[in-house]
């Protein structure tokens, strides 16, 4: 079981529900965000397994911020509005405003039966980090995007292929003789 992250447009309620989060013994790992390319970057890097979060993050809504997510990542939906037009096996809504108990509850119910600490995966050398940044720079070049488009797609590839951040790197590098 990896880490939670709590991405609310206010700091101060992301503030608030990871305390909920760490003081309720519901889980000690608890990363907040304020956007949603941010919580991409961290689910590439670290084992991440639910993402609170609102309607609409600075830079994206929780729809296409969903369609980034891998598979094993769960997504607890905090809106005034419950309704939705996503709906998904690991999509769970919370109504705004809820009770204290009800977010616990809800954040356990996303846990799997029997959850274990999963341990984290080793963090990139140098060289991991400059094979990605050659890729996402000859991304940039040859397709005229910006550095966040660069790494979404080398993110949105990996996930679609199966293949780490660093395979694809590798892959867009031989393919274009980089």
């Amino acid at each position: 079981m990896g880490a939670i992250i709590v991405a609310m447009p206010k700091h101060d309620d992301s503030v608030r529900i990871s305390a909920v989060i760490k003081e309720g013994g519901i889980w000690e790992e608890v990363f907040i965000c304020e956007t949603a390319s941010k919580i991409l970057q961290m689910i590439e890097n670290m084992d991440i397994s639910i993402v609170v979060c609102t309607r609409r993050l600075r830079d994206m809504g929780y729809e296409e911020l969903h369609e980034y997510l891998p598979a094993n990542v769960n997504m607890l939906l905090l809106t005034k509005d419950v309704r939705t037009d996503l709906f998904s096996s690991n999509i769970i809504i919370l109504q705004m405003p809820f009770k204290t108990a009800d977010l616990a509850s809800s954040i356990r119910m996303l846990l799997p039966d029997g959850y274990k600490r999963r341990t984290r995966p080793a963090a990139r050398t140098d060289g991991d980090r400059l094979t990605i940044d050659k890729a996402k720079h000859l991304l940039m070049d040859r397709n005229n995007m910006t550095e966040p488009e660069a790494y979404r797609y080398l993110q949105k590839n990996s996930m679609d292929m199966g293949r780490t951040l660093l395979e694809t790197a590798h892959m867009i590098l031989t393919m274009n003789g980089g």
